[in-house]
């Protein structure tokens, strides 16, 4: 009767067999399958063990919880009443030693016994036999009729103590997915060392990540593939919207992005349709709902609802400000917009810049001020603040060292006029003249450059043809004085030959003279206008949002969660995915802000698949190889971090070399604890796959260069993740979270220049409008008013801190905890981040260091390890989160 009666509950669907049933059928012998020593059958001549699990889960702001509030459908609460939303099943990390198959898991349901600080929790109740084994994993099927967002399960009663699974994932309902998610234990184990029973599990879960790539991904998947940038146009909208890909070509390579697998467009084979949502993996969203549709409403709203507001009110979108008391404005009084359908959202998702007027009639746009317009709102005119923020600004990873002299570009002078800078010795002699000579300021490596020339000039042709911009290859020239700070001695901005007109270049110096020093303005404009879009899309989008991407996706594609390297890396990829699936949404897509904002126009991302092409290289990101490159430091093993800064007062570069040593050294520690030689390196096969697919798939377009660093050592492999966590964190910090105290007030950094210079070709009558009333003319050539507020609004948003955020060396991943010695290696890592943020408070504070101190002068704090939430222009996080 036994017998039978268990055939016939083995036959019963889950939904019917009782919590009892399940307990008994887990100890039921698999068919071949004989008792082991000190085993029985019903009899219970083992010693069982009860252990409790104890199940949290996320509370969310709708779907399955609002249902357990009593907010949906009754039907979820039923199932909860009877105790059949959430199995679990507790598998063994060893394998039966007389049979050598796995063991049965053993099954229960959990069951929901309340509610604590926006969790909801569960429990359940096993009998484990005592020859069990460890417990290795978790499986786990939702019950409920919508997706949950697992926390972390704790199995408490253990004789060994509790056992932790960090989850952190979301779990799809059984009547979408029935396949039980696996969830391993906080433990790490290299490939070798996976305990033999969660071998295939192991593997199991890689492949589901990596999918077949035969379908159209869901929201709810969890699949991790590449592709080539072929959604930033929409060319079934409008003809002019289709964009070339990027990547998988020779005329444009690019990084991979994440496979949606979204159909083709209609009018471009090549290009993926636009419809629908920007899939990524659903444990790479928000994994608090709301802090997501927080953050996604922000994009959204700045879009949807500010910028047709801005159009409503300005109705001119080519119209400029006609007085810098204008621009001010902006700042103390605002400007009023018409109040939509959507103003209540508006004021909710923009509180800082959207305020409710006194009669409630209208709302208005009243940006707050800038840190830097707030310390010296006149800064911006300053020839030494234009050159201190090369050091101590947003984009800091221009400046160069002029290895050559005399200047010359490298493209065809068939195509692109004369290549000789108009930048003479004469003229920079005269310019340093008191100092030294060109040949003695170029033998003790004085001169510096930022030099977007060759770059730029292709495009001036193909950008003057759209209405409303202008755009010419640039470079500008400085000097190192000997108080340690940068002299500017010239601007050149040229134009190739166009229309049937020869090549036109002139050079731009700072003089005291009213014609040549409002020329030099109308210079700066330009220029400044051009580091602003190299800024955006090279120093920012591509080297850290694009770049890292591929990291991301091969991670999780090759590297088990139960892998060190892969606990290790977690934290520096969070939210990045959902980030740039946004950004293609809304920020550099076809006619997105980057486009319509800034001086390359249409041709943007074109442009940073060039930068790609001729800069990139992994071997050349982090900081002392970066510094290197661009002739700022020289390798010295008797100075500070191995390097010799020529640049001493390098703000950026000063903190940064503090940071990639800590950060440095806190890898190094925990490689080291799981590699203790290079065998175990090179034997590592996820590993080894891993940096295989990087380059071959994630940045297949640079798979054959040779530059790659080689894997074989722990050194190798600390170098490498050192690398990426650099690039993932202080990286993209330096160059965004200061984008609204240095852009906030744009005559300091224009995203674009409008207008032609005044000495280009001019007409009697356009030079007489400059001559009569110059400042006008400046205006002209800044953003409109529609730009100008359009990029603003984006700039205080992205420079600001999610009240989530973790910073680096604030959070600690709960599987660090788990070993004594990771534990003690990340105190320490922490307690150096802590000693880092006074060090930089003494610099702010050193009235040697002209470049952080000053009257008016914003002090340099964009590497400071930690931050309040808000836009604070310091704070590291751990990932590119915004």
């Amino acid at each position: 009767m036994t017998l039978k009666l268990d055939i016939y509950r083995s036959k019963l669907p889950m939904e019917t067999q009782s919590e009892e049933m399940l307990q008994t059928q887990s100890h039921q012998l698999p068919p071949g399958r004989t008792f082991l020593p000190g085993e029985a059958s019903a009899a219970g001549t083992i010693l069982p063990i009860s252990v409790n699990a104890t199940v949290t889960l996320k509370l969310t702001n709708g779907g399955f919880f609002s249902s357990l509030l009593g907010l949906c459908n009754p039907l979820i609460n039923l199932s909860d009443l009877l105790r059949k939303s959430l199995l679990l099943e507790l598998v063994s990390a060893e394998l039966e030693l007389r049979t050598g198959s796995e063991r049965r898991p053993i099954s229960r349901y959990a069951h929901r016994v309340g509610q604590k600080d926006g969790d909801v929790i569960y429990q359940s109740e096993f009998v484990i036999p005592e020859n069990f084994g460890e417990i290795g994993a978790v499986l786990v099927q939702n019950g409920h009729r919508n997706e949950i967002y697992l926390k972390y399960i704790i199995i408490h009663g253990l004789p060994n103590g509790p056992i932790t699974f960090n989850c952190g994932s979301w779990i799809q309902s059984k009547f979408d997915n029935p396949e039980k998610r696996i969830f391993f234990s906080n433990k790490s184990y290299l490939p070798s060392q996976t305990p033999s029973a969660l071998k295939i599990m192991r593997e199991k879960e890689l492949i589901n990540l990596r999918g077949n790539g035969d379908r159209d991904n869901l929201a709810s998947d969890r699949i991790y593939d590449y592709d080539v940038y072929n959604d930033l146009g929409n060319p079934d909208s409008k003809p002019e919207l289709g964009r070339p890909v990027l990547g998988g070509s020779k005329n444009y390579p690019y990084p991979r992005r994440c496979r949606t697998g979204r159909p083709r467009s209609r009018t471009d084979p090549l290009s993926e349709t636009r419809s629908g949502s920007f899939y990524v993996p659903r444990d790479e969203e928000f994994s608090d709902v709301k802090e997501a549709a927080f953050i996604t409403k922000i994009v959204e709203t700045v879009l949807h609802a500010l910028v047709p507001s801005l159009e409503t009110a300005l109705l001119d979108s080519d119209l400029g400000f006609p007085l810098f008391s204008n621009i001010d404005q902006l700042y103390y009084e605002g400007i009023p917009i018409p109040k939509l359908k959507n103003a209540g959202l508006l004021q909710l998702i923009l509180p800082r810049i959207v305020k409710a007027l006194s009669d409630a009639k209208d709302l208005i746009l009243k940006f707050e001020t800038p840190a830097m317009f707030q310390r010296d709102k006149f800064s911006w005119l300053r020839d030494e603040e234009f050159s201190r923020q090369t050091l101590a600004g947003v984009n800091p990873y221009s400046i160069k060292l002029v290895m050559e002299w005399p200047l010359k570009s490298t493209l065809n002078p068939d195509v692109y006029g004369p290549p000789e800078s108009a930048i003479t010795k004469e003229l920079v002699e005269r310019e340093i003249k008191g100092f030294m000579t060109l040949d003695k300021a170029l033998e003790q490596k004085k001169l510096f450059i930022i030099d977007y020339h060759d770059l730029l000039i292709p495009y001036v042709s193909k950008v003057r043809q759209i209405k409303g911009t202008t755009l010419y290859g640039s470079r500008a020239l400085f000097f190192l004085t000997p108080d340690g700070t940068l002299k500017p001695i010239a601007i050149e901005l040229t134009r190739p030959p166009i229309d049937g007109k020869p090549q036109w270049k002139q050079v731009f110096t700072p003089v005291s003279e009213a014609t040549g020093s409002w020329l030099w303005k109308f210079a700066k404009a330009h220029f400044l206008a051009h580091d602003s879009g190299y800024h955006e899309l090279v120093s920012h989008w591509l080297r850290t949002h694009c770049a890292i991407e591929p990291f991301i996706i091969a991670t999780n594609r090759q590297l088990s969660v139960m892998h060190p390297i892969y606990k290790l890396l977690h934290p520096h990829f969070r939210y990045t995915m959902q980030i740039n699936a946004l950004a293609r949404q809304v920020l550099i897509n076809a006619d997105g802000i980057i486009e319509t904002s800034f001086s390359t126009r249409n041709y943007s991302m074109e442009l940073s698949s060039v930068a790609y092409h001729q800069h990139w290289r992994f071997d050349k990101e982090g900081l002392p190889a970066d510094l290197i490159n661009r002739g700022i430091a020289v390798e010295d093993p008797t100075a500070p971090h191995g390097l010799k800064l020529l640049i001493e007062d390098y703000p950026f570069a000063n903190d940064g070399l503090m940071l990639w040593d800590i950060l440095k050294q806190w890898i190094a520690e925990y490689v080291s604890f799981y590699y203790k030689d290079a065998s175990m390196v090179e034997s590592d096969t996820e590993l080894q796959e891993w940096w295989t697919e990087i380059q071959t798939k994630g940045h297949e377009d640079k798979k054959d260069e040779p530059w790659w660093p080689v894997l074989k050592t722990p050194e190798d492999l600390i170098g490498i993740l050192t690398t990426i966590a650099w690039v993932a964190s202080a990286h993209h910090s330096a160059v965004n979270f200061g984008q609204y105290a240095f852009a906030g007030y744009f005559p300091n950094r224009p995203s674009i220049a409008r207008t032609n210079m005044p000495c280009e070709d001019p007409t009697e009558e356009g030079w007489k409008r400059f001559l009569d009333n110059p400042e006008f003319e400046l205006l002209l050539c800044f953003p409109s008013q529609i730009q100008a507020t359009k990029v603003m609004a984006t700039l205080d948003l992205l420079s600001s801190h999610s009240p989530d955020e973790q910073y680096i060396g604030e959070h600690m991943e709960a599987a660090w905890g788990e070993e004594p010695d990771i534990k003690e290696a990340f105190e320490m890592f922490c307690a150096r981040l802590k000693e880092l943020e006074k060090i930089i408070d003494d610099r702010n504070a050193d009235k040697s260091l002209k470049n952080r101190w000053g009257a008016g002068v914003v002090p340099y704090e964009l590497l400071k390890p930690f931050s309040e939430a808000g836009v604070t222009g310091k704070g590291v996080p751990y990932s590119i989160s915004i």
